[in-house]
């Protein structure tokens, strides 16, 4: 085999790096089969990737995702446009970063007390409002008691569900006091409903003005419309290169395209996976291809027959052709599944886990021992579950014949899908957005008595194992839990995962970036405005 040259390549590399072209993980992927050790590699690209931001502009972001119907209280945050809004304008204690790990935002270090019962977050006093005042402790208890009222309805109030109290502790710190541990709550901090809002003199929020701490300050808005913002020239953080920010809520997405080849956006959200290859021929025009934590499931209900007969649950992952699916279905813009919830995009994630290849031959044999040969069994789908949803389990009906197994595809009306078939039929397709930690999916969706058990799948180990993660503060025990519920949820559980899609999405080829990009979201974790420049 021909070596690459030693210093082309390194040079290419470099300029990619710089110019935002490439991923911290294909950067080093792409040295190390040129022959570079590990720690060259790392070297290089700490190196290379520091591109230095420019200030100025205004950066015009096309959006999907945007109703009329949305509003500025963030309990109400749903879709995708008031997500990227609410990462602009406002702030959070807590953000992930570029490297998926998570860091401060108005909170500048946090920690608990042994059993993981009570958590301390330190404050930034430098953090102010776009009004002019300074962040108080009573601005962040306001902000988080508006989801904890008996009458709210926000999306973040489970989450709050096991907080008994929030306290104030009078030197620009907050304390959280829970009933039971939750070794996780720093990331919960950065669900985009928990946004920092101004107290009222009353002690409620103030969401209604739109005010906030964010990077931005929104200046115009009509929901379903669109936004126009400037940079929050007393901003706590680092970023907020451009001087004004632009959302055009582009619902359909040939438009999103039509904007952004035309020059009339500079970056757009979720592409069609299928115009990928048109896309990247464009030289004007970066497409960024981010694994997530978003999951496409298909959970099979324990407690009936035949899926109650954990042999028959193995035949039918066996009879899985997960890269087939991948590439025929998402043209490649997503990351093998493996049978339990937990993506590389998520903090924990156990690597060293065989990785489940398609073998009919090997899902015979488990029919054989279920006594279940010449298996019949519906599946049910509807196009609104994923992008390519019907085409997902046809394929799969496909690939399954080699084994002997029926599936019978049956294909349901996208109205009502959710009501009427999720949880509902014994065996359905799903999909789940992302979460930061593998507990909060877990708890929500595989722990036994969660009302969104979408299996009905009990298993004793597992759940005797979640309860001690979440007390557990040290993270190489906890990843080492996460490890063994991974194992345990691959073999024995009632779930298959083909695989988790990616987020893709474009910029014109003068927007930069670190080559890093957060997969919490789309768009840098929503983020792009704070994060991104222009090149010239």
């Amino acid at each position: 085999m021909t070596r690459i040259d030693d210093k082309i390549l390194p040079d290419r590399l470099a300029a990619a790096a710089r110019e935002g072209k490439i991923s911290r993980r294909s950067f080093i992927n792409y040295s190390l089969a040129a022959g570079m050790t590990m720690s060259t590699a790392t070297g290089l690209w700490g190196t290379a990737a520091k591109a230095t931001p420019k200030r100025g502009g205004i950066f015009r972001i096309g959006q999907h995702d945007g109703s009329s119907t949305d509003s500025h209280d963030p309990g109400t945050y749903v879709g995708y446009h008031t997500i990227m809004l609410g990462h602009t304008h406002r702030s959070y204690l807590t953000m992930v970063n570029t490297d998926q790990s998570l860091g401060p935002d108005v909170a500048t270090e946090w920690f608990a007390t042994p059993d993981a019962k009570e958590w301390t977050f330190k404050l930034n006093p430098n953090v102010t409002f776009h009004s002019g005042r300074k962040m108080n402790a009573g601005d962040v208890l306001a902000s988080l008691n508006h989801h904890r009222r008996e009458t709210s309805t926000s999306g973040a109030k489970a989450l709050l569900a096991n907080v008994v109290d929030i306290v104030d502790n009078g030197d620009h710190s907050v304390t959280l006091k829970m009933d039971s541990p939750n070794a996780d709550l720093p990331w919960m901090m950065q669900d985009y409903h928990l946004a920092i809002l101004p107290a009222n003199p009353d002690g409620t929020a103030d969401w209604q003005s739109g005010d906030g701490t964010g990077p931005y300050k929104l200046v115009e808005h009509q929901f379903g419309v669109g936004s126009r913002l400037v940079r929050h020239e007393e901003w706590h953080g680092e970023g907020a290169y451009f001087d004004e920010v632009q959302f055009i809520v582009l619902n359909d997405p040939n438009a999103r395209q039509t904007a952004l080849l035309s020059g009339d956006v500079d970056a757009v959200s979720q592409l069609e996976n299928k115009t990928l290859s048109l896309l990247a021929r464009n030289s004007k025009v970066e497409i960024d291809n981010v694994p997530s934590a978003s999951a496409v499931t298909m959970p099979m209900h324990c407690d009936r027959t035949p899926f109650d007969n954990v042999d028959v649950r193995m035949a039918l992952k066996l009879a899985m052709n997960r890269k087939e699916m991948i590439e025929k279905v998402t043209y490649g813009a997503a990351t093998l599944g493996n049978d339990f919830h937990h993506s590389s995009a998520m903090a924990y994630f156990p690597s060293d886990i065989p990785q489940r290849e398609y073998d009919p031959d090997q899902a015979k044999f488990f029919l054989k021992k279920a006594g279940a040969e010449g298996l019949s069994v519906k599946l049910h789908v509807s196009d609104s579950v994923t992008n390519g949803a019907v085409d997902l389990c046809v394929l799969y009906a496909e690939q399954a014949k080699a084994a002997g197994i029926n599936i019978n595809v049956v294909r349901e009306p996208n109205d009502g899908y959710w009501s009427n078939v999720w949880l509902k039929k014994p065996w359905c397709l799903s999909s789940w957005g992302p979460r930061p930690t593998p507990d909060l999916i877990y708890t929500s969706t595989y722990k036994d008595d969660s009302s969104w058990n979408e299996a009905r799948w009990k298993n004793p180990r597992f759940n005797e194992i979640l309860t001690e993660a979440k007390s557990q503060l040290d993270d190489v025990k906890r990843a080492e839990m996460y490890r063994e519920m991974g194992m345990i949820a691959r073999d024995d559980g009632g779930t298959l995962i083909p695989y988790f899609p990616n987020y893709v999405y474009g910029r014109r080829s003068n927007v930069r970036h670190s080559g890093e990009l957060s997969a919490a979201w789309m768009l840098d974790g929503g983020r792009a405005a704070q994060r991104w420049w222009f090149d010239g």
